[in-house]
Order: structure tokens, then sequence, then C-alpha cells
């Protein structure tokens, strides 16, 4: 092994490790925050750039295989649909608890929903 594999080892190592601690950060939070707006964004942020980071890290470990575009298209499909989830997750969340006027400052869907 030359010292440019290792150097590609190790950022790939870096990168998988992480990405592995931003999910786990992400589910640990999904379990202890208390509602579901706040899970929300820990179901989405730090949940989808840690896994383009463990893909990343693992596209450098396989570089030179056809696998590549596969992992390329998870993260792809990934980055496409997790905004348009937590979006209907939102709403559906803002609908179940309109109840709970006071936990938003500003109401910007109150009208629109009526």
């Amino acid at each position: 092994m030359s010292a440019g594999e290792t150097v590609w080892e190790w950022i790939s190592g870096g990168l998988i490790l992480t990405g592995a601690t931003l999910a786990l950060t992400a589910a640990i939070a999904i379990v202890r925050f208390p509602d579901t707006l706040s899970r929300m964004h820990a179901a989405t942020k730090p949940q989808v750039i840690g896994l383009i980071l463990i893909l990343a890290g693992a596209m450098i470990q396989l570089r030179g295989h056809g696998n590549i575009w596969a992992l390329a298209l998870v993260g792809l499909f990934t980055l496409l649909t997790a905004p348009v989830i937590a979006h209907l997750i939102g709403r559906t969340a803002y609908r179940e608890q309109r109840d709970r006027d006071g936990l938003l400052r500003v109401n910007e869907l109150g009208d629109d929903l009526g």
C-alpha cells in the first residue's frame, strides 16, 4: 500500500466516522425531542448529511468500481425526497396540533388551512 492510498483510506474513514456520528446524534435527538416539529428537524438535516458523508466515504473506498454510481443515486434520491417528506410531515403535524397555537410565534399557515 502506497502513501497515497493510505491518505485516501484516512479520508474515507474520517468521512464515514463523521457521518455515523451525525446519524447517531440524529437518532438520539428523535427519541429525546418533545414534539413532532422538533423531531422533524432531527430526522432530516443531520440524518441526510450523515448519510451523504457515509456515502462519500464509501465512494472513496470503492473508487474504480461500478458500484459508485449506485451510491451516487442513493445520495441524489435522498437529497430529493427528504425535503418533500419533511414538508408533508410538518404540515400534518401542524394540522394535528392546531389547539397548541402558543407553540409558534408567527402563524403563517393560520389562514391557508382554514
